[in-house]
């Protein structure tokens, strides 16, 4: 157990624990910002995410590495004791009884509460159903709330009663998606994964029910476009399904430096999420990474990144409804046939995606952290 002493509540020295499961590689740069101007430090439980894919579950690889304070949180146990030992808290929507016993901690020990919320559907299952009340008081008592975009505040300040006190920290993704790629790289990743010559359409993600993955693989045998080649990246209990369907090619899971070259490389890009009773994507930052290289996407209304606005239909992207092949095929087709259509929506997904920064995201937690600040102490007055 750090043993840090407590600091004062300004905001700009206040010792600030953040709880997360694992260190993924998108929120490092987050980190290191939060770190840089408070005294951050971030606790991994890690686990309780069935999300997350088993190649990345070396955790104590990651906390060494970190570029940041960060260690292990050993459970809801160390949680509760979390109070003592920092000035303000945050916590996620995740990790089982780890939020209740963090946001516990905090009402004990009389400090800033601030949740970092990703959920905008109320999710349907026994274990949500049954946590419901607990999770709602949580939601309404927080003292302030960092949400993943618009759709989050809106079903956040649903349950709060009030838009106040939340702020949007918008889902950003590391610079080097956003990097020149060269024709050269483009032709060694075509060379080096024996891809054919022609179109490519780029699915990246886990070959997982909730990701939409069958749809995708019904909607390919409906495209009439000839001379494209379905693209894969990823794992998952789907994955053999791939191998059955012609003009599908799956390159399992890639390293994250590949994959500026894929979205460089690609056509367009799917995002073909649909909801399940526990599930609906919160963001999808799939969309972000293709829209840094000006690839233009196809994504479902049950994604993120559509209801948060950065993918508009006919904007910055295509919308199709969740489910429905037919239309997922027939946005495909328009997009492979139409190159100032792919033109026009990659440039538009280029500038739009420009201004959701890690800056931008380190700012939000910070007011986060003032507003809550001024609550708990308001509270204690």
């Amino acid at each position: 157990m750090s043993t840090r002493p407590i600091l004062s509540t300004s905001p700009a020295s206040m010792a600030v624990a953040l709880v997360t499961n694992y260190l993924t590689p998108y929120r490092i740069p987050l980190y290191e910002r939060l770190a840089a101007r408070n005294d951050t430090e971030v606790l991994c439980f890690g686990a309780g995410d069935r999300y997350i894919p088993e190649w990345f579950r070396d955790l104590d690889s990651q906390i060494e590495h970190a570029p940041f304070p960060a260690r292990r949180l050993r459970g809801p146990h160390e949680a509760l004791t979390l109070g003592r030992h920092y000035d303000a808290l945050i916590a996620p929507f995740a990790g089982g009884a780890i939020l209740p016993a963090t946001y516990a901690s905090a009402r004990l020990h009389r400090r800033p509460f601030v949740l970092w919320a990703s959920v905008w559907v109320q999710p349907r299952s026994l274990t949500h159903a049954l946590t419901l009340p607990l999770i709602r008081r949580i939601y309404r008592d927080a003292d302030a709330v960092i949400a993943y975009g618009e759709h989050v505040r809106r079903f956040v300040s649903s349950v709060r009663g009030t838009a106040e006190g939340v702020f949007v920290a918008p889902q950003s993704v590391e610079t080097s998606f956003a990097r020149t790629v060269s024709e050269a790289e483009i032709g060694a990743f075509r060379a080096r994964h024996q891809l054919p010559p022609g179109p490519c359409v780029l699915f990246v993600g886990r070959l997982a029910p909730e990701k939409g993955v069958a749809v995708l693989l019904d909607a390919w045998r409906r495209v009439e476009a000839g001379g494209a080649t379905l693209v894969l990246v990823g794992g998952g209990d789907l994955a053999p399904l791939v191998g059955g369907i012609a003009g599908a090619r799956l390159l399992g899971p890639l390293a994250r430096s590949e994959l500026p070259v894929a979205y460089a490389l690609a056509d367009l890009t799917v995002v073909p999420s649909i909801p399940t009773a526990r599930f609906r994507e919160p963001w999808a930052l799939v969309c972000n990474e293709a829209m840094h290289q000006a690839c233009p996407m196809v994504a479902t209304s049950a994604v993120g990144a559509v209801a948060g606005g950065l993918v508009r239909d006919d904007e910055t992207g295509l919308v199709v409804p969740p489910s429905d092949p037919a239309a997922l095929a027939a946005a495909i087709d328009r997009l492979l046939r139409d190159s100032s259509l792919r033109a026009r929506l990659g440039t538009a997904g280029r500038v739009a995606v420009s201004g959701f920064t890690y800056d931008a995201m380190a700012d939000a937690f910070d007011a986060a952290l003032a507003w809550a600040a001024a609550a708990a102490a308001a509270h204690r007055a």
